[in-house]
């Protein structure tokens, strides 16, 4: 009866449960987040968020004066680089903020 009194659990419930039972086994442990550490991680994002929506207003802007395939090219390049760079840089202050 115990069995049947016990709600069905969703797959995402059952795969948090084995991954949180893993990290256990290898004995990583989880903290919750301070207020502060929300505050700081959202404030981390916000900046690079602008930071992002800047450099797409400056891509755009270059993008319509060049009619060049190739300098169109070497421009799309340049401005992946640059959001993968600021994505980074944003991901290790966010990690930095988390270990504390």
């Amino acid at each position: 009866m115990a069995e049947e009194d016990r709600a069905l659990k969703s797959s995402f419930e059952l795969a948090m449960e084995r991954l949180r039972k893993s990290d256990a086994e290898a004995g990583i442990e989880h903290k919750p987040l301070t207020d502060a550490q929300k505050a700081s991680i959202a404030e981390v994002r916000n900046f690079y968020d602008a930071k992002i929506a800047e450099q797409e207003v400056l891509h755009q802007s270059k993008l319509r004066s060049i009619l060049d395939p190739a300098e169109r090219e070497e421009l799309e390049r340049g401005y992946r680089r640059e959001r993968e760079r600021i994505g980074s840089e944003r991901d290790a202050k966010i990690d930095k903020i988390r270990r504390g």
